[in-house]
């Protein structure tokens, strides 16, 4: 990836990509994978639950910030990823290695090689120069010779615009200076994976931009970054946004939506819908049939199809990621008005609410209840056009 190769064991999946088949030695389709994650703590004051049932799926390549107030579980779901710290109860995958059944030194080793860790406050060694700090993490993982490693420090110094202060101490830079050679440290075993805590939050916006933009070029070179920031505008140049609260993700897809729905609505919302998966062409509900269910597409696509005159089905449109359907019948009664399928393309996940859920949310939400009607009278006018279009009204 930067031009210098270094002399390295191999190990199972270093690079972050899947076998053949797609899924990794444990099954997991995902290059990180978090199941049911629980982690307490045992504090004077009696056992602090910092995260509750967290499942979290990363894919190779993406580009995903957690966000959060402070508090909220931020840093210690991301210490479930890199092995700094263990869940009380569930698994975390991560390629092919099960890390919550790693050892110390299983850990360091394994850290050592598959994830690079950018900190908030740098953490560079104020005793040795800036590319004795780059080479740190090479000399630990014994990878390369000396002058192999001094080699590969100054050209990733080189990519961050460092190489002409390698041989300074990190005091003699500036705070954005000292990022950019925590990144080329990060980078120095080529991990497939860095991990960033807050990695802006000491930065002038500037600066804070520069590192960014360093971030997306990263990503966009194959790399899979995993980000905690407060900054919510940052946060949304990533390529996917993750929500945490109270030690709980909050489905993304739902924050979007329902805008105007606080935190814990939020939570309580997340809690109470159902993940449900459709392979491709199956019907996820039927026109005619009890309404009992409102739906938001998480993944794929799903189809609205209506009858023709001539007794046979057309597709009326088509509903992506962030869209959702059943909110009418709910909203004004009836039975469902169309049938609703996972589109012949592919799989499609939707998040299903029961009908009394949705009811109690949109009661205790005006500006909800007032965004959903809007979007309902918008789709009866169009169902309406469509059909005169046709020949069905």
């Amino acid at each position: 990836m930067f031009g210098i190769q270094l002399r390295r064991t191999p190990t199972p999946n270093a690079n972050g990509h899947p076998p053949a088949n797609g899924t990794y030695r444990n099954g997991n389709d995902h290059l990180i994978h978090l199941h049911t994650v629980d982690k307490v703590f045992q504090t004077a004051a009696g056992p602090f639950r910092a995260l509750h049932q967290v499942n979290l799926e990363v894919d190779r390549g993406e580009f995903v910030a957690v966000i959060g107030k402070s508090g909220s579980g931020k840093s210690t779901l991301i210490n479930m990823v890199t092995g700094i710290d263990r869940p009380t109860a569930g698994q975390v995958f991560v390629g092919d290695t099960p890390v919550h059944t790693l050892g110390e030194s299983q850990l360091a080793v394994w850290r050592g090689r598959n994830v690079g860790i950018i900190f908030q406050f740098f953490q560079l060694l104020p005793t040795l120069t800036i590319v004795e700090n780059v080479m740190l993490p090479m000399d630990f993982g014994g990878i390369g010779t000396n002058r192999e490693r001094q080699e590969r420090a100054m050209h990733l110094l080189a990519q961050m615009e460092m190489a002409d202060h390698a041989h300074k101490l990190p005091s003699a830079v500036s705070g954005g200076q000292q990022q950019r050679v925590a990144i080329a440290r990060a980078l120095a075993n080529d991990p497939p994976i860095l991990v960033a805590d807050e990695p802006t939050g000491n930065l002038d916006s500037r600066t804070a931009d520069t590192v960014f933009a360093l971030f997306a070029g990263l990503v966009a070179e194959g790399k899979t970054i995993l980000m905690v920031t407060h900054d919510r505008d940052l946060a949304r140049r990533a390529t996917r946004t993750v929500i945490i609260a109270d030690g709980e993700i909050i489905e993304e897809q739902l924050a979007h939506v329902f805008p105007d729905l606080t935190e814990d609505q939020l939570v309580r919302t997340t809690r109470e819908i159902d993940l449900q998966k459709y392979p491709a062409g199956a019907e996820i509900i039927h026109a005619g049939a009890a309404a009992d269910r409102f739906y938001l597409v998480t993944k794929g696509t799903v189809e609205v199809v209506v009858p023709t005159d001539q007794g046979g089905e057309v597709v009326a449109t088509r509903l992506e990621r962030g869209q959702y359907f059943g909110e009418i019948e709910l909203l004004r009664g009836g039975p469902n008005l169309a049938t609703i399928r996972a589109a012949a393309t592919g799989e499609a996940e939707v998040a299903a609410m029961d009908r009394e859920a949705f009811l109690a949310l949109v009661a205790e939400s005006t500006g909800t209840r007032q965004a959903l009607e809007h979007i309902a009278q918008s789709r009866l006018a169009e169902n309406a056009a469509y059909r005169v279009r046709n020949g069905h009204a």
